[in-house]
């Protein structure tokens, strides 16, 4: 079972930028389809973005599209997300995921369907 451990959160204005990085231990990245989770305080985790083990098919929730990038390099074992023009609701912890399993519609955006979490990273954007 692959291993994942966040960084690159932190305290950031309205409007500016953080990048995320999720760092996976074994040789075996490569052949899991990765996705980013956020969950604000009293609220349950939801979906922000997916990229496939190859990195050529990513998804985003419509919250995030046009302002955060999801990317990956394998021969790092890394995975990031890049995200510009913060708003105080994009406020969370940031959480990465991994599966097997094809990304497919229906299941790419649910909780249940990754295996592998990291311990999350604390973004908060101030107004």
């Amino acid at each position: 079972q692959v291993q994942l451990v966040e960084s690159g959160g932190g305290l950031v204005q309205a409007g500016g930028s953080l990048r995320l990085s999720c760092a996976a231990s074994g040789r075996t990245f490569s052949t899991y389809n990765m996705a980013w989770f956020l969950q604000a305080p009293g609220k349950e985790r939801e979906f922000v973005a997916a990229i496939s083990w190859s990195g050529g098919n990513t998804y985003y929730a419509d919250s995030v599209k046009g302002r955060f990038t999801i990317s990956r390099d394998n021969a790092k074992n890394t995975l990031y997300l890049q995200m510009n023009s913060l708003k105080p609701e994009d406020t969370a912890v940031y959480y990465c995921a991994a599966r097997r399993a094809a990304l497919v519609a229906g299941t790419l955006d649910k909780v249940d369907a990754y295996g592998a979490w990291g311990q999350g990273t604390q973004v908060t954007v101030s107004s």
